[in-house]
């Protein structure tokens, strides 16, 4: 049994690393989203001014903010497959942790019942 609850064990840890990987990966999508939303919204706000290129170069402005938002909505649905991994990992873990707790609780059970038998036995031994 101890090389079942080993294993599972580096199994956990290793379905809590996965689980961390894909949080991050979210985090990421979703800080690369909000700097181009804030990209658009800059390039929005000097388009509307007086004395800013855009008069000189529309379409280049245009163009770019096109691009941001974009960007924008290819990393917000990359975090929402993130989300989906995550929740994919989170399951996948919690199922790991119980049969590792099941496999541990089975050992020390087992455990303890040899202890007990072996003092009866002592105990018989001596009688």
């Amino acid at each position: 049994m101890s090389m079942r609850k080993d294993r599972l064990r580096k199994l956990v840890k290793v379905q809590e690393q996965l689980k961390a990987l894909h949080e991050t990966r979210h985090a990421t999508f979703l800080a690369a989203a909000n700097a181009a939303e804030a990209e658009a919204k800059e390039l929005i706000g000097h388009f509307d001014q007086d004395n800013s290129l855009s008069s000189l170069f529309p379409d280049l402005y245009h163009r770019r903010i096109a691009q941001a938002v974009v960007r924008q909505e290819e990393n917000l649905e990359s975090a929402r497959q993130e989300a989906g991994l995550i929740a994919t990992a989170n399951a996948r873990t919690n199922m790991v942790e119980r049969a590792y707790k099941d496999v541990r609780n089975r050992d020390e059970r087992e455990r303890s019942d040899r202890e007990r038998l072996d003092l009866i036995a002592q105990k018989r031994s001596q009688e």
